[in-house]
């Protein structure tokens, strides 16, 4: 165990060095030779998806099925972070939480991935013949699943139970090694632990792929976004511009820390979002909002185990869900991480809730605000969100969709702004795990964490200016750096009940013998 004050500016240099060392060679080779990268890269993304995204799929849902399972059973009441009294309150918490995926998400997939489903019916249900008004249920719902219950409860459920045991209880390094500890033991956090090392340095490869590739399509949206509403023009500059002024501010937002910056930015930002689809409700089509979103969730849940499971086309999947999965895989040790750090005092009921099952549902009505929007008004005149969608892409599908709302240009800027302070939230909250990992304490140096949050945005910068096919190659870079990952990230599944029952014989709400307290003393 190690005193926090004592080892708190302690860095770990090695896994500084190679995982840094990493990201600055892979943003030189793609600057010397971005063809060979990308061949590379992409030889590699099809050996992912080939060999693991069966793995993955199964991998997602049995976090998520353990998770409902503990937050069910006795050890639901395991109050976590050997703290009986929340540190954050309820709002604060989850908007935290939330701000965090759903910031990867935000505006940028959940305007334009409904109409892709709706124009090509995913091959699940592409059978079943249906019209375009039925087309709309499943195409919504395929969005919902990708950013729903399993996409969240790979991020903070099981794996974060384990690491608050052990930081929290046990007095251990908060890294993403500890999630090993309750298999490896002590030995983990040895200098000379080959596995402990990578296990820090792949997940902040990963997490760092997973952070810059949000910061790379937001210049991308910001940039069309700029022209559109102010005839800024959208040039290379313009969005390294845009990638400047998110990196000061998540950079300023990181060093101040959780307990300010962070929190404030969040906040806020749940604030606008809540405004916004409040907006949306009541200037776009209010009724069938409401209605899709009940329809598409209701149909999400009545074929969740088909879709979790669905292996029959193999491009298609790793187009859409095994990218999904690989990417939100990748942010899984850090998001645990910073997870831990804002839960103390929280029960495993109550995080599994938030993670689980509250995070997904805003998410899901977030999209049907945004895209389900789109769906309508491209029902009701062909081509209007499409159109858009098919010549410029994604970036293109949120102005479209707002062209179509009273008050346009007034949510088109509301949007604009929630975007860049979502893609904030995350690079700030993940450069702040990136510096605990390398030092192991919840209050890593502030240089550190403005580190990196400075070089997301410059390898981001960078690759947009090498051109737009690099965020293609960047994409499947995700997915490949979550390869790793995703076999640290298994053995919390069998983990985390252990250490809940640990946890729950220690706050004596069972006995050794596993059973309730309270009917032991009567018996």
């Amino acid at each position: 165990m190690n005193d926090d004050s004592s080892s708190r500016m302690r860095i770990n240099w090695i896994t500084f060095t190679i995982s840094g060392g990493f990201l600055v060679l892979f943003l030189l080779m793609s600057l010397v030779n971005k063809t060979l990268m990308g061949e590379w890269i992409s030889s590699s993304f099809n050996f992912s998806v080939t060999f693991f995204g069966a793995f993955w799929q199964l991998l997602l849902l049995a976090t998520f099925l353990v998770g409902i399972g503990l937050a069910l059973s006795k050890y639901g009441k395991v109050k976590l972070g050997n703290m009986d009294q929340p540190e954050n309150g309820w709002f604060r918490w989850v908007s935290m939480i939330l701000c965090t995926l759903l910031a990867s998400g935000g505006v940028f997939w959940a305007a334009g991935e409904p109409i892709y489903h709706f124009l090509t019916t995913p091959p699940l249900f592409a059978d079943e013949g249906m019209s375009p008004a039925q087309a709309v249920v499943p195409g919504l719902a395929q969005s919902f699943f990708h950013w729903g219950f399993t996409a969240w409860a790979c991020l903070g459920t099981v794996a974060t139970i384990v690491l608050m045991y052990v930081h929290y209880h046990k007095g251990y390094p908060l890294k993403p090694r500890t999630i090993l500890y309750p298999m490896i033991g002590e030995r983990i956090f040895h200098n000379k632990s080959i596995l402990g090392a990578t296990a820090d340095v792949v997940s902040i490869i990963a997490v760092a792929a997973g952070t810059i590739g949000p910061i790379g399509f937001l210049g991308l949206q910001v940039g069309y976004a700029l022209e559109y509403l102010f005839n800024v023009p959208d040039t290379i500059v313009t969005q390294a511009i845009v990638i400047i002024f998110l990196v000061t501010v998540a950079a300023i937002s990181a060093s101040t820390g959780v307990d300010k910056g962070i929190q404030l930015l969040s906040r806020m930002n749940v604030g606008l979002a809540v405004i916004l689809m409040i907006g949306m409700l009541i200037l776009g089509p209010t009724m069938f909002i409401i209605d899709s979103f009940i329809g598409a969730e209701a149909f999400q849940i009545q074929n969740f185990l088909r879709m979790s499971l669905y292996r029959g086309d193999s491009g298609w999947l790793g187009y859409w869900t095994v990218f999904f999965w690989g990417w939100f895989l990748g942010f899984g040790p850090a998001m645990a991480m910073f997870i831990s750090r804002i839960s103390r005092g929280r029960s495993i009921r109550e995080l599994i809730l938030a993670v689980s099952i509250i995070a997904p549902l805003v998410s899901n009505f977030w999209f049907a605000a945004v895209g389900g929007s789109g769906l309508f008004y491209e029902m009701e005149s062909p081509g209007s969100i499409s159109t858009a969608l098919n010549e410029t892409g994604m970036p293109a599908a949120v102005m479209a969709i707002m062209e179509q709302v009273p008050f346009g240009m007034v949510m088109a800027t509301g949007f604009l702004i929630v975007t860049v302070v979502f893609v904030a939230t995350t690079a700030d909250s993940m450069s702040y795990s990136v510096a605990v990992t390398l030092t192991g304490h919840v209050h890593p140096p502030k240089w550190l964490r403005v580190f990196w949050a400075l070089l997301f945005g410059a390898i981001a910068a960078t690759l947009i200016g090498i051109g737009e096919s690099s965020i293609q190659t960047l994409q499947n870079f995700i997915v490949v750096t979550a390869v790793p990952v995703s076999l640290l990230l298994l053995p919390p599944v069998w983990l985390a009940p252990k250490v809940a029952k640990l946890m729950a014989i220690d706050q004596k709400i069972i006995t050794t013998d596993g059973k309730p307290e309270s009917k032991q003393k009567i018996s």
